[in-house]
């Protein structure tokens, strides 16, 4: 993004300005190709689109067009704000007292929009001026794009379309056109392949016969299209190809290198989303499917949210790669997801070659230097072959006809679950059949009967060469994750996976996105040999967040972005119950494992809560207003561009506990199970609170009749911040449970051995006590390191008992994260390098430890902050390079 000089002080949050209310896109084709040189991705966006107005499509559009949908009950606005209008107007109009985009948004906005147009944010082309206010004005999310065209399609030219042409003679060119794009997107499902054909074709097809382009005008956060003299969304255009390019300080994506040190691009996911990847529509309620084709060079692999793992085609013109991808479930925008380098597809044994260059570069990122090293070595000398496309191009695979998509089975991974020592009986006791989808018509998985039992989905991994030996952790791990899955939740909403290791700038340790999981190098296991059970726990839990999202987030979604938690607070909670199944934990062992990572969240959320702002701590921070919008469809999202907000927890814990809360009071099998039927009533759809919580309500009546009403669970847990009394008494259970007990009695001896180091005088040396400390799992370890953390004092020997004990640096970075804490608190010198390797491996943990750095004032470990942030500067998340800078600069 560009600076954030030009917004209103007085707001952090993020306006969504797309008016959904009055025309939606139903399906977008994009054309890109990827420029590492110039940090750029340039081509062209295809929207086919359909209005909201009222009125029959026969009568405006011809026959055979189908009716218009005019009440968006399933997946629109459930309320209005105001009668306002978002469009707004260029430079000139902005003199007009008051202007509709100040009804909107407030003088703030203009003052915004004045400025946006001095610093080059406004752009517009030549005869934007001679529209009119009257013009109906279609308005995209937009950002940091630089758009050279629009233009009107002329589908009707394609000779594929003439069979979705209405026959009645007399039907006008504007009509002909509306009509048949009504019927491509209105088109069955069981259709799909050749509806994706079809607007392939149409997305070649040649400007409108008129040769005019339409007007468009680009602001700060938007895009708007006019065509002169058209004042309604049923007389605009209906296919419409917009022509731009990416700038390389864009938001929405990442220009870095990778930890080999070679250059990728990836879409960074929120705050912004996809708007300054390409306009489009940002509100959830614009469910879209999409297809792309994206032209990288031909030694780079392209990966993105897909159906279908295509085998790359070379292009005639710029000798790149052509990778194409599709969905067939209608999705929101922000849900598009790209990732483009030189990755390499993890395999269960590595080649003793490729085996020797991970061996060189096992610490690979910044030890490696550019221009001399192994980090300069060439895939052919590792043992790779000519280039990493050939781990996707390399096997045998099925070729479609005409248009249809190729694909390469062999290229997944079909593990068995008898090899990874599961059982492959379901005890889940559901019977899947008879669902009855409440969702708008697409090829849904939950209705195939060969999806129902498919426990294990096709899945990849790709990464950096010098981590594919590392995550082997994660390919082994999947299997177990998706079956356990299976068993909890029941049918995969997706088809298949890929997981990639992201560069060590990624600011979170995972994001999850249709048919793709960005994974940090954070969660794989830091020792030199392999994992033990133990060491998988960081990993293993959070790839089963990272699935859960399959199911809330992604085929479920919110239907208002600030009610985050029903998205991270339900995975948050299923990570526990998806990794205990994974594990095949008895029904104590769940319980206290759930109890433990229980206490540790509560500590993490009470201390959290302690230091931030209270409006940031509400889950439902529209309360009673959450999922309304203007008459347009716009809306704001409120504190989405707090730089505060993006390192908070408190949607993911207080979401969690408020289900911990709920499964208390039903009884923890009976929530599960409910979960299963509300993703049966409600998988395609997007929710409210409310929907999830009434269904509650009336699945348990006996809740209610305890005064657990939906007011009730408004006020105690979504509607202010701070902390529910029964999270209080229940975190005081919690503190007493026996996996506690045992960390209480580890730190009592830790602490007596400090103080026996505390003695003055002593000129003999000093005879260590033998202490025999019990084995302890991860999650006690890091329960070990926060209470050791609130000793005054701890002597140099004990901590370098500890490092030694627990061989610390082998440890998963919850546990490192925990000890560098401790080793910045009691300035251990001898360990800094544990610090400085933390911050430099391990960015998506290491903002906060920035901050202790600096507090401490003391110049050794000032100087370390400073270094450590010079290191990785460049290729820091912006947020949190923002956040950093402030604390040590």
């Amino acid at each position: 993004m560009e600076p954030d000089g030009d917004l209103n002080p007085d707001t952090d949050d993020l306006p969504l300005r797309a008016n959904t209310n009055h025309i939606l896109v139903k399906h977008y084709v994009l054309d890109l190709t990827v420029h590492f040189g110039r940090k750029v991705i340039s081509g062209s966006v295809v929207l086919f689109l359909e209005p909201c107005s009222g009125g029959k499509a026969e009568d405006d559009i011809g026959p055979g067009a189908g009716t218009l949908e005019t009440g968006r009950t399933q997946d629109g606005p459930v309320g209005r704000l105001q009668d306002e209008d978002t469009v707004e107007k260029g430079k000139k109009g902005l003199g007009k007292t008051p202007t509709r985009m100040e009804e909107m948004f407030g003088a703030g906005e203009r003052h915004r929009a004045e400025v946006a147009s001095e610093t080059g944010s406004i752009q517009s082309s030549d005869l934007w001026e001679t529209t009119s206010d009257d013009d109906f004005t279609l308005v995209l999310d937009c950002c940091d794009l630089d758009v050279s065209k629009v233009e009107e399609l002329d589908v009707t030219s394609v000779s594929a379309t003439s069979g979705l042409l209405p026959e009645r003679s007399g039907v006008g060119s504007v009509n002909s056109q509306a009509a048949f794009t009504q019927n491509l997107i209105s088109m069955a499902s069981s259709r799909w392949r050749q509806k994706h054909q079809l607007f392939s074709s149409c997305s070649r097809a040649p400007g409108a016969q008129d040769g005019s382009s339409l007007h468009f005008y680009r602001d700060r956060w938007s895009l708007q299209v006019r065509k002169k003299g058209v004042a309604s969304p049923l007389e605009f255009p209906r296919a419409l190809r917009i022509c731009y390019e990416t700038r390389p300080t864009g938001g929405s994506v990442r220009w870095t290198k990778d930890q080999d040190n070679r250059v990728c691009v990836y879409t960074a996911g929120s705050p912004i989303n996809n708007r300054a990847l390409f306009p489009c529509q940002e509100p959830p309620v614009a469910m879209s499917t999409w297809q792309a084709t994206v032209r990288a060079p031909n030694e780079c692999v392209v990966l993105m949210s897909g159906e279908e793992q295509t085998v790359p085609i070379e292009d005639g013109d710029t000798h790149y790669l052509m990778w194409n991808y599709y969905v067939t479930m209608p999705m929101p925008a922000s849900t598009f997801t790209l990732a483009v380098g030189h990755w390499s597809q993890v395999t269960a044994e590595i080649p003793p070659t490729l085996e020797e260059g991970v061996t060189d570069r096992a610490d690979c990122g910044k030890t490696a230097k550019p221009g001399s090293g192994p980090g300069e070595r060439t895939e052919a000398e590792l043992g790779l072959g000519s280039s990493t496309r050939d781990v996707v191009k390399g096997t045998p695979f099925q070729t479609g006809r005409g248009d249809q998509t190729t694909r390469s089975d062999s290229a997944f991974c079909y593990s068995s679950l008898e090899d990874e020592g599961l059982s492959v009986t379901d005890y889940s006791g559901m019977v899947d059949d008879g669902i009855s989808c409440s969702h708008g018509d697409y090829p849904c998985r939950f209705t195939e009967r060969s999806a129902r039992s498919q426990r294990v989905i096709p899945h990849r991994v790709f990464g950096p060469v010098c981590l594919l030996h590392k995550a082997q952790t994660v390919l082994k791990l999947l299997p177990r994750c998706w079956a356990a899955a299976h068993t909890v939740l029941g049918v995969h909403p997706f088809s298949r996976l890929d997981v990639l290791i992201v560069p060590a700038g990624f600011s979170s340790l995972g994001m999850a996105s249709p048919h793709i999981i960005f994974l940090s190098q954070s969660v794989l296991y830091a020792g030199s040999s392999g994992p033990g059970e133990n060491s998988l726990s960081l990993c293993g839990s959070r790839m089963c967040h990272e699935i859960a999202h399959s199911w809330f987030g992604l085929v479920i979604g919110a239907k208002d972005w600030t009610e985050e938690w029903i998205s991270e607070g339900f995975a948050t909670y299923l990570e526990d119950i998806i990794w205990a199944q994974a594990q095949q934990l008895s029904f104590q062992e769940t319980a206290e494992q759930s109890d433990l990572k229980a206490l540790l969240r509560w500590r993490r959320l009470s201390d959290e809560l302690k230091n931030s702002e209270e409006v940031l701590q509400i889950l439902r921070p529209n309360m009673e207003k959450t999922g309304q919008v203007s008459e347009s469809g716009s809306s704001m999202v409120k504190h989405a561009l707090n730089p505060d907000k993006a390192f908070m927890q408190v949607h993911y814990l207080k979401g969690y506990f408020l289900l911990r809360f709920l499964a208390s009071q039903v009884g923890e099998q009976q929530f599960v199970d409910f979960f299963r039927l509300f993703v049966k009533k409600y998988h395609g759809q997007l929710i409210l609170s409310q929907d999830f919580l009434r269904l509650l309500l009336i699945t348990f009546p006996g809740m209610e009749r305890k005064g657990l009403t939906l007011s009730a669970i408004y006020a105690d847990w979504l509607d202010r911040p701070g902390i529910p009394e029964w999270l209080y008494e229940r975190s005081a259970v919690w503190s007493q449970a026996r996996l506690v007990e045992e960390v209480k009695a580890e730190v009592v001896k830790w602490i007596l051995l400090s103080q026996s180091h505390q003695g003055k005088g002593r000129k003999r040396k000093r005879i260590e006590p033998k202490v025999n400390y019990k084995e302890v799992t991860s999650e006690q370890l890091v329960m070990l390191l926060e209470l050791l953390l609130e000793e005054e004092e701890l002597s140099v020997s004990t901590m370098r008992a500890l490092q030694r004990t627990y061989d610390l640096q082998s440890q998963d970075a919850e546990v490192r994260h925990r000890w560098c804490e401790l080793v910045v608190k009691h300035e251990y010198s001898q360990a800094y390098g544990d610090v400085e390797h933390f911050l430099v491996h391990d960015q998506a943990m290491g903002v906060y430890l920035y901050g202790e750095l600096m507090v401490q004032e003391d110049p050794e470990q000032q100087a370390l902050a400073c270094r450590c942030l010079s290191l990785v500067q460049e290729e820091m998340d912006q947020s949190a390079r923002r956040v950093v800078e402030e604390m040590v600069l």
